[in-house]
């Protein structure tokens, strides 16, 4: 179990540091990873060197011999890290406007630019809101 813990923590440090609202963050996800799937990734995915898409193909190809629990888990916790990524992903370009006018002195290094969104007032609702469902609040 200590091998599954261990390849979790990686998955969730390999994530970009950065989904809407309704999605689970990249920490309950690897949790839910490690409680539901821990003992199946032991047993179905040795040797596969993994990461997020490896471990849901692995865990995918091996249905039959997947626990009920894991099936149900799995699928909700890489569908919620997706939607995570994305949302991250999104935030740039939502705030694009807020960032050039709001946070000039920032504009050459993201996390400044993030950290001035997230402080300043002026921003617009949506972008307000892509940086929550960014999880970034």
């Amino acid at each position: 179990m200590n091998l599954v813990r261990l390849i979790l923590l990686g998955l969730l440090i390999a994530v970009p540091s950065l989904a809407s609202a309704e999605t689970i963050s990249f920490e309950d996800a690897t949790t839910m990873l490690g409680a539901s799937c821990g003992n199946d990734i032991d047993a179905n995915c040795r040797g596969v060197n993994l990461d997020a898409s490896r471990l849901k193909d692995c865990l995918g190809r091996n249905q039959d011999s997947v626990s009920n629990q894991c099936k149900a888990d799995y699928v909700r916790a890489f569908d919620a890290i997706q939607k995570r990524v994305v949302a991250r992903a999104a935030v740039s370009k939502i705030c694009q406007r807020e960032a050039l006018k709001l946070c000039a002195n920032a504009e050459k290094d993201a996390g400044k630019v993030l950290e001035c969104l997230m402080t300043t007032r002026g921003i617009s609702a949506k972008c307000s809101q892509a940086i929550g469902d960014a999880g970034y609040r």
